[in-house]
């Protein structure tokens, strides 16, 4: 088998991830991002990197350190990174959690607490934050912390009630695909670290219940949201469809079946995900992935259904990356240069660099920032540094868990 047509075209493809993420999208955020006065770091940044406004978003402290200690473990020791990646932890030990263990989304500059909401989308980046940390800096507290961090959302999300649900449970009982996707990467991560069985535990029982309960083969896609049981409901939320996030979900799967040598059900059911995804969110007329899809065609009712944002093109060139790495299906090849270039054709600021991250439908830019509450030094550099690491290994079947 040999998937990749070249060794020129794996030299461009590895070039573009690579310099992409060193010497454009890393430069971009550092120093700019960087707080030196009140710790932590900013994510809102206009089109040149000037500030927007200096609250932050929790999430980001942990995304972030969880770039910069993984570069610093696999791309090179330099210590700038990895004391960056603990100027982000310090930032969250003294202003990230709540009193009831619980960890805010967003906070001021300083650190006092302004919106904490019913996710645990903080406490899991943190997680893979401290995982990452512990791994780069041999800092078994930074791991065990991670470990403790984990069981505790384990404990929130087992527990009937500790969470607001997002529906009287009583009158419509939801679940939303987040969870199980997000519980295997972040087990993914701090498996690196740590050896605990709970790690393969919760990526198991996830991987089941998102083929269980999610995939739905005669709607040809990934629910965002199901009844418990994975019952449909036939309305706007239950026939959405994200493409981006189903695609994301896809990439997490085939990453456990490449770690497990090539698991063929997880590699079944991650390209089944991916195939149903790129089908339902590519957009024959202007190209790109939409944002929102309806299960059975119908209209779409969030209002940017129809635009295209940064990060659902990071995850589909990921996902035909290694779709394409794990069954050399020449059909991945050509989503993987479909989407890889329209991306590139879309997104990326020549002017100031970084890529912008709202685009109309016709992939005119619709917002010029660069950063926010939501975009940040994440999706773009983790896309950056996981393909040039997949494309520094293909063909070494004795590297397949190198550097990731």
């Amino acid at each position: 088998m040999n998937p990749l047509p070249s060794s020129h075209r794996r030299a461009e493809l590895l070039g573009i991830y690579r310099d992409g993420l060193l010497h454009d999208t890393l430069p971009f955020w550092i120093p700019r991002a960087i707080d030196r006065e009140h710790g932590g770091y900013f994510t809102c940044l206009d089109q040149d990197g000037s500030l927007l406004q200096t609250d932050k978003p929790i999430w980001f402290q942990g995304r972030f350190a969880w770039l910069l200690a993984t570069l610093y473990d696999t791309v090179e020791a330099r210590p700038e990174w990895l004391e960056l990646a603990r100027h982000g932890l310090e930032f969250l030990d003294r202003h990230g959690y709540d009193t009831d263990g619980r960890m805010f989304f967003s906070v001021t500059r300083e650190g006092r607490p302004l919106r904490k909401r019913r996710y645990v989308f903080s406490e899991l980046f943190t997680v893979i934050a401290l995982a990452a940390y512990g791994r780069a800096a041999n800092d078994a507290g930074r791991t065990q912390q991670a470990l403790d961090l984990f069981r505790r959302v384990l404990h929130y999300l087992d527990t009937p009630g500790f969470l607001p649900p997002k529906t009287d449970p009583g009158t419509r009982p939801l679940k939303g695909l987040s969870v199980p996707m997000i519980l295997i990467v972040t087990a993914q991560e701090l498996r690196k670290s740590s050896p605990d069985p709970v790690c393969a535990e919760v990526i198991d029982r996830c991987a089941t219940e998102i083929e269980r309960d999610f995939l739905k083969p005669e709607w040809r896609c990934l629910l965002e949201c199901v009844g418990p049981q994975g019952e449909f409901y036939d309305n706007f939320e239950g026939r959405l469809i994200n493409p981006g996030h189903s695609l994301e979900a896809g990439w997490f799967l085939l990453e456990e079946a490449r770690l497990r040598g090539g698991d063929p059900r997880l590699t079944r059911l991650g390209c089944t995900i991916i195939d149903y995804s790129i089908e339902q969110g590519w957009d024959p007329e202007h190209g790109g992935i939409l944002y929102y899809r309806d299960a059975r065609g119908l209209p779409a009712t969030e209002y940017w259904h129809d635009m295209k944002f940064w990060w659902p093109h990071n995850e589909a060139i990921i996902a035909m990356l290694l779709a394409w790495q794990l069954t050399g299906e020449a059909r991945y090849a050509r989503w993987h240069a479909m989407v890889h270039d329209w991306a590139y054709a879309h997104f990326p600021d020549p002017l100031h660099g970084e890529w912008f991250g709202y685009l109309h439908r016709d992939g005119s830019v619709s917002t010029r920032l660069k950063g926010n509450l939501w975009k940040g030094p994440f999706h773009l550099p983790r896309m950056q540094w996981y393909c040039w690491q997949r494309l520094r290994e293909w063909g070494d079947p004795g590297s397949q868990s190198a550097g990731a």
